[in-house]
């Protein structure tokens, strides 16, 4: 595998931040940036004009990874070679969030073919349901195939959010792509942070993603009572405090992110579902443990490659980790370098939500929110 990157910048242009001549070579590209420049046809035939026979394939962000550092309004360009492992890209379009599940089995049946080693999946960030999207590929791939990915992010503003293959970005679309071929070593970890505070409340009314009641009252009143002053900021400011889901008969727990609110019918949309009848509680940020748990995620990613030094790191991190962060954000980042190594090139973006399964042990993926969620290639 080789690698080498850039950064399209709309006040400064192309700059290059390594060069191993790939432009005949790069199978594929992966951009992630800002939304309006990735919806900018220039820019796409600009990194076409670059790399001719790559597909090319990103999401809009919430702040963009390259290396250890934090950019925003750019795009990161990541071109990859791979000597070894061949690459199928598959899209579906998405109208609304009832078709959540059927979206994630049929992008996966497009990609479920012979030598399938592993899926990446950028998707639609508002107008989904993770939660289904993720049943929806387990269902199909039946556990057999690992698969990482995240939402598509748009800053804290929670207007927009659009997928690139190989023109500009688009709303409202889901792409995967496939990996085949024995040689290509896949790990990966998602560990989250954040400490749970409070009385632990019933979902008492729920459908799929939708919270309408906690305890028997309306979920937003509930919630606005915690958040205080915060809740004039809505629905930005609940990134700060997401609910932590504690499924029953499980030692598993799943932290969700709100994406929006009704004030009409006091009820709060979800990343991912939250299942009537179970228990939340709201969790808040614990600096220290946020960077220890990229710490974590680092490790757990490393299992997979019996600890050695990966090639190429995908790092997703939600949004709210780096809002709670500030100036500090830069340091989950650093963290990561130290147990990766080097030589592992580090892209990525801030995120509306990752997917990854629990488990480096495990092929079952699940959505999470307020995660560092690392995808980490070695190719024998």
């Amino acid at each position: 595998m080789k690698t080498e990157q850039s950064i399209l910048s709309e006040s400064r242009g192309w700059i290059r931040k390594s060069d191993n001549r790939l432009e005949n070579e790069a199978q594929l590209v992966l951009l992630f940036g800002e939304r309006e420049l990735l919806k900018n046809q220039q820019n796409i035939d600009l990194v076409k004009q670059y790399y001719p026979k790559a597909q090319i394939v990103g999401c809009s962000t919430s702040g963009e990874i390259y290396d250890s550092a934090i950019y925003n309004n750019e795009i990161i360009i990541t071109a990859i070679f791979f000597e070894k492992t061949t690459i199928e890209i598959a899209t579906e379009k998405i109208q609304s969030m009832d078709e959540s599940f059927d979206v994630g089995k049929r992008l996966a049946a497009k990609l479920d073919k012979e030598e399938l080693v592993h899926v990446m999946l950028f998707s639609e960030g508002l107008n989904i349901n993770g939660s289904e999207l993720t049943k929806g590929i387990n269902h199909q791939l039946n556990d057999r195939v690992s698969v990482t990915g995240g939402l598509a992010g748009d800053q804290d503003l929670f207007q927009e959010t659009v997928i690139v293959h190989n023109s500009a970005g688009e709303s409202n679309k889901v792409v995967g792509i496939g990996f085949y071929g024995k040689h290509l070593q896949i790990g990966y970890g998602s560990m989250g942070g954040w400490d749970s505070f409070g009385v632990d409340r019933e979902v008492t009314r729920s459908k799929a993603n939708i919270l309408y009641q906690l305890d028997g009252q309306p979920a937003l009143d509930l919630y606005k009572r915690y958040l205080g002053s915060h809740a004039a900021n809505l629905p930005a400011s609940a990134l700060l405090f997401p609910l932590n889901l504690k499924l029953q008969n499980s030692d598993v727990s799943l932290v969700r992110t709100i994406l929006s609110v009704n004030e009409d019918d006091g009820s709060m949309v979800f990343a991912g579902d939250i299942p009537q009848g179970e228990y939340v509680s709201l969790m808040k940020a614990n600096f220290d443990r946020l960077v220890d748990g990229a710490n974590e995620a680092a490790e757990m990613s490393k299992i997979s490659l019996r600890n050695s030094n990966p090639d190429l790191a995908i790092l997703i991190s939600c949004v709210g980790r780096k809002l709670v962060l500030k100036q500090r954000v830069e340091e989950e980042l650093e963290t990561i370098r130290e147990v990766i190594g080097d030589n592992a090139v580090i892209a990525g973006f801030y995120s509306y939500g990752e997917i990854c399964p629990i488990k480096p042990s495990e092929q079952h993926c699940e959505l999470h929110n307020q995660t560092m969620t690392i995808t980490i290639f070695k190719e024998d």
